[in-house]
């Protein structure tokens, strides 16, 4: 199995902003995990992060027929973007949605999630463990 684990706007900043929300572990924290997840389940991967939503579309763009999965925190743009929706539907790659926090205990407009409508599934106000959670259902459910 194949996965591209994308990450969004200010997900870089891990470990220096807000650390009552997001907790205290660094950005390298958050590859670490992914990447030892992976390599422990014999999974390929390949992470990015960007705060340009050009540049995400086009990565997921790029992704089509190279990957199996797709794990997506967006960030912000999970609330506002459109082009990143559409996207991830042109691909028809399976996604997952991770949210380190829970978006419905914040902000009424984080409770809109437009990535959610192309994504089978989300692991949401899980930390970091979340993205090793999407990792394995994706797996599980399209790796063997």
């Amino acid at each position: 199995m194949k996965l591209l684990v994308i990450n969004g706007p200010n997900i870089n900043m891990l470990g220096i902003r807000e650390k009552n929300i997001y907790g205290s572990e660094s950005f390298q924290g958050l590859i670490d995990l992914v990447e030892n997840t992976c390599h422990e389940n014999g999974i390929t991967v390949e992470c990015y992060q960007s705060n340009h939503e050009g540049e995400i579309v086009d990565k997921i763009q790029a992704a089509y027929q190279r990957f199996d999965g797709i794990v997506i925190n967006g960030g912000a743009y999970t609330h506002t973007s459109i082009a990143i929706l559409d996207a991830l539907k042109a691909v028809q790659i399976p996604a997952v949605e991770v949210h380190i926090s829970d978006i419905f205990k914040r902000e009424s407009f984080r409770h809109i999630s437009y990535l959610g409508m192309a994504c089978e599934k989300a692991f949401i106000g899980l930390g970091l463990d979340g993205y090793r959670q999407a990792i394995l259902y994706l797996n599980e459910k399209y790796g063997k």
